[in-house]
């Protein structure tokens, strides 16, 4: 119908030459059916875009695929870079450990983390061949992480002093001068401290080390924790107190073996 008038109104106007009607007449004309193309150009428009979105899909698709990939590797390397800057901060912090004088040392990273809710290990990637002994403590950049409970010839497992097995005799006070035993009560939970006598006085934050006693198991002076809470222990005579590790054991990229034998 659009094209019929269309063709009319163009025909008159050519023959008749009277301009003036003809305009009129497409005056008119524009406006009753402008708003007519204008709803047929807004239906056929989504449908021409359909067409083209479905002609294109399989390219777009490729390029969504690709951008994710790539998001992908650049998450990736943020997270290596992280983990990397993470490894170089704990080594450089065991090059500095003021606390066990000229001790010999083995650096090891750490393969494996074995928790429960009790016991707490770690595997080594250094065993007997690099001079790692059954018995022999490991520390970390806060302090005491642990002992060599098990060595081969190329790995060794170390319980943490979290473990419900662990028990390590520490110090505190002037001079360090006051002894009591710190034993582990599983992953994630403080160390508990015993045989601490009601009237000791005590600081929350305290800091407690290796005893170091002759028939220890620990080299003397070695952070192990710090003082988390106590409180007297009504008919006991002794203090319930709780202990936080120094060392992050959570973050044991890398430990040092320390090449030590207690001297009974």
């Amino acid at each position: 119908m659009l094209v019929l008038v269309s063709v009319t109104l163009i025909t008159f106007d050519e023959r008749s030459g009277t301009h003036h009607i003809t305009s009129g007449l497409k005056s008119v004309a524009h406006d009753v059916f402008s708003p007519l193309t204008s709803g047929v150009n807004d239906i056929l428009r989504p449908i021409g875009d359909f067409f083209a979105g479905s002609v294109n899909y399989g390219s777009l698709q490729s390029e969504n695929q690709q951008l994710q990939a790539t998001i992908g590797r650049l998450r990736l390397q943020l997270n290596q870079t992280g983990a990397l800057r993470q490894q170089v901060r704990e080594l450089d912090s065991l090059e500095h450990l003021p606390y066990l004088g000229s001790l010999p040392l083995v650096t090891a990273q750490m393969t494996q983390f074995d928790l429960s809710n009790f016991d707490a290990d770690i595997t080594l990637d250094k065993g007997r061949s690099s001079g790692v002994l059954v018995g022999m403590p490991v520390v970390g950049a806060g302090g005491l992480v642990g002992q060599v409970v098990e060595a081969s010839h190329g790995t060794a497992t170390v319980q943490l002093i979290t473990d419900s097995r662990s028990s390590v005799g520490v110090s505190f006070g002037p001079n360090n001068q006051t002894y009591a035993t710190a034993t582990g009560q599983g992953p994630g939970n403080p160390l508990s401290v015993q045989y601490i006598p009601a009237q000791t006085h005590l600081h929350k934050g305290e800091f407690m080390y290796t005893n170091g006693l002759a028939d220890g198991e620990f080299p003397p002076n070695i952070p192990v924790g710090r003082v988390h809470s106590f409180r007297a222990t009504v008919g006991s005579g002794a203090m319930t107190v709780t202990m936080t590790p120094v060392a992050d054991l959570d973050q044991l990229a890398y430990v040092d073996v320390v090449q030590w034998e207690p001297k009974l």
